[in-house]
């Protein structure tokens, strides 16, 4: 993986902590910095996810859906019920 040098401000607060993170964790601050980025990376995709699944479904479901969830909602119910 091809990898680029920056470089950040940050208040010294923040910066403190950090480094005592990556002192914690036995790793240098720069791969601190990546796992952090990716995790926000990861978190801000599956926000934008669920805004998207929000604003398909925000109308709930149509009639035939409605339909249709009534009739497997006791079947479903059966096989929990049968399992426990």
């Amino acid at each position: 993986m091809t990898k680029t040098k920056t470089a950040i401000s940050l208040n010294e607060s923040l910066f403190a902590q950090a480094d005592a993170i990556a002192q914690e964790m036995k790793i240098s601050r720069s791969e601190l910095f990546s796992i952090a980025m990716e995790e926000f990376i990861e978190r801000r995709q599956n926000q934008k996810l669920l805004e998207t699944l929000n604003e398909i479904y925000k109308d709930g479901p149509d009639p035939s859906e409605q339909q249709l969830l009534r009739e497997v909602k006791p079947k479903y119910r059966q096989m929990f019920e049968d399992e426990w």
